[in-house]
């Protein structure tokens, strides 16, 4: 069976209910950052063992959270051992704004899965932008590289679009697709 791990941050539960979407969709585990920026003890061995990692962040100011970049700063020591190379990457964010600089945020994801020797996966879905669509539909934000998903500033966990929340289910079992094909 294909081990997925979500590595995540979350500011205000928002990416934690996205994280849980895609490690549902993904029959993945949750690998929380905690407000200090570290992960449990035995996350670095959970990654490690992993056929594919998910990197979860909020977008803040145009890029992850400082949490999870003190995550992946730390991440070096596996860099330096070469320990996540050839393994599926995949990764997500989330802002108030529909746009809200999330492009730059994925980058950022993907070129830290890229430093580890890695193999990105991408969302895989066609946009839904017609005038008939809705935030409702599948990939109504139209990203590409990664999951984009809008929680708009004022708005509780329970209020994330269910057109967000089922993409990030469609890109977790993506994901572990990937990674079980890559494996066989």
């Amino acid at each position: 069976m294909t081990q997925v791990v979500v590595v995540y941050h979350s500011g205000y539960g928002h990416t934690q209910r996205v994280a849980q979407q895609v490690a549902a969709g993904a029959n993945g585990e949750l690998l929380a950052i905690d407000v200090e920026g570290n992960l449990p003890e035995e996350g670095w061995n959970k990654l490690a063992a992993a056929d594919a990692i998910v990197f979860g962040t909020p977008t803040y100011m145009g890029g992850p959270s400082w949490q999870f970049k003190k995550f992946a700063d730390a991440s070096s020591k596996a860099w330096y051992t070469r320990a996540w190379q050839d393994k599926v990457f995949g990764g997500f964010t989330n802002s108030a704004s529909p746009v809200g600089d999330k492009g730059a945020t994925l980058i950022q994801l993907q070129t830290l899965a890229s430093q580890h020797g890695g193999i990105w996966a991408s969302l895989g879905l066609l946009p839904s932008n017609t005038k008939g669509a809705t935030r409702n539909d599948i990939n109504n934000l139209g990203g590409s590289v990664g999951l984009l998903v809008q929680s708009p500033s004022d708005a509780s966990v329970d209020e994330i679009p269910q057109g967000d929340l089922d993409t990030a289910h469609s890109y977790g079992r993506r994901v572990a697709e990937v990674a079980a094909k890559l494996r066989s």
